[in-house]
């Protein structure tokens, strides 16, 4: 077993040893700048970590900028809605401006910062919630940012000795990993202007006094890239919902379905180097199918990857589908695949393992710390090794059934939703218990 995951079940990852908190219940903010569920895996993680809290008898207020989060009814879960400009969701970037709004300095910068290829998205909901919570922070127990790391949170940091953070991994290796995959020096300005807003996420984790991350590599890619105190940052895995990502024997697996995940045409999550591997896995398996979960551009690389091998017959693009659905689409699947660059964690290949699909997996990130022994992990960037992982797979039943269920069972004792959401009480309950 992975030593970081063994160390996370012998120490209950160091935090407090104090007991669950019984009768006491969290009043608890916890924050989103955006939260769709189908456009990354932040809408996710703020549908579970919401869920699992509020199984455990805390309210949950979840703040959120647009596009908002699919949360589940609880009673415990209640919705404020911090509206933007949501250009990006929009299509239309003049949507709801006015001369109105320019007596907003927020939303003129969002739009103007839009306008201009930048991502103004962290820096005005972080404006928006410090406003919100300068008036209603006492009502909280614990406020929970998820990444948005603005400098309204590191307000928020000198206003409330409350605060939590979430970084789930640096974008810095977003941003490196584009660049090394953009050749032309247009491409590379508008990439770099894209990501201006590290400038003030690297300032802004500096000042932080917690910080929660879901790995072992992200912890120590945290420290390097943000220069923080890696002693500083706990580690509580993402949680998986085993009761919604299960196997379904009832329904018959497709042969030579393989299946993928990836929110969009990010040179990050490796479908550069899933492509070729699909074409050339098909020469030997003239019958395998790839269902793509995601949407990528119709001009985009992906798409002009598909066309360069002539693999559009044999690809189906689904998106914006229930969660039901996506474990109905896991069940059709022979094997998943999670080719990316690099993952702070890594949701799409512990979902397929808990649905009890065996997985192929680069070594990107934390996909290694996560997948373990439980899974084909093969090096990160490397079309043929991809190639010679799934085939493998695809000709051996017998070792396809095993990884199947060592997935399930992996998933089920390491990362399960009950067990996240106990660690993540327990270290708030250290934070105003210390």
């Amino acid at each position: 077993m992975n030593s970081a995951v063994q160390q996370l079940q012998d120490e209950p990852n160091r935090v407090s040893s104090k007991p669950r908190a019984g009768d006491k219940k969290l009043s608890i903010a916890l924050l989103g700048y955006r939260c769709n569920p189908f456009s990354g895996g932040q809408g996710v993680y703020i549908r579970n970590v919401s869920a699992g809290l509020a199984e455990l008898g805390h309210q949950v207020d979840v703040i959120s900028g647009q596009p908002y989060p699919d949360l589940i009814e609880h009673k415990n879960i209640k919705l404020i809605k911090l509206p933007s400009l949501n250009l990006y969701g929009s299509g239309d970037e003049i949507v709801g401006y006015s001369a109105k709004r320019l007596l907003s300095f927020t939303d003129t910068f969002e739009w103007c910062s839009y306008q201009t290829g930048g991502f103004p998205e962290p820096y005005t909901f972080g404006r928006r919630v410090f406003r919100y919570l300068k008036d209603n922070h006492q009502k909280y127990d614990i406020i929970h940012d998820n990444q948005t790391l603005s400098w309204g949170i590191a307000d928020l940091e000198q206003l409330t000795d409350k605060l939590v953070t979430t970084i789930h991994h640096p974008i810095t290796f977003d941003r490196d990993i584009a660049l090394a995959h953009t050749q032309t020096i247009g491409l590379r300005l508008l990439v770099r202007r894209w990501h201006h807003f590290l400038n003030m996420q690297t300032k802004v984790a500096r000042k932080l006094r917690r910080i929660i991350t879901v790995s072992e590599n992200s912890r120590s890619d945290i420290a390097a890239s943000f220069a923080s105190d890696p002693s500083a940052i706990e580690i509580i895995p993402n949680g998986i919902n085993t009761k919604l990502y299960r196997p379904l024997p009832e329904i018959k697996r497709i042969p030579g379905c393989i299946i993928t995940t990836a929110s969009a045409d990010q040179p990050l999550k490796g479908t550069q180097h899933l492509i070729p591997a699909i074409a050339a896995l098909r020469k030997s398996h003239p019958e395998i199918r790839l269902v793509f979960i995601g949407k990528p551009k119709e001009d985009g690389p992906t798409a002009k990857l598909i066309r360069e091998h002539t693999l559009a017959d044999c690809i189906e693009f689904v998106h914006g589908i229930s969660n039901q659905e996506v474990v109905r689409r896991y069940a059709q699947a022979t094997i998943a695949v999670v080719p990316s660059e690099y993952e702070g964690f890594g949701l799409p290949a512990a979902e397929a393992m808990a649905c009890g699909v065996p997985v192929v997996s680069t070594n990107g990130g934390a996909l290694a710390e996560v997948v373990g022994d439980a899974g084909l992990i093969v090096t990160k960037g490397d079309p043929q090794a991809l190639t010679t992982a799934m085939d493998q797979l695809l000709r051996d039943a017998e070792l396809r059934e095993a990884y199947a269920q060592k997935g399930r069972a992996h998933i089920m004792q390491h990362f399960s939703a009950p067990r996240a959401a106990e660690l993540l009480e327990a270290y708030y309950l250290k934070v105003l218990d210390p």
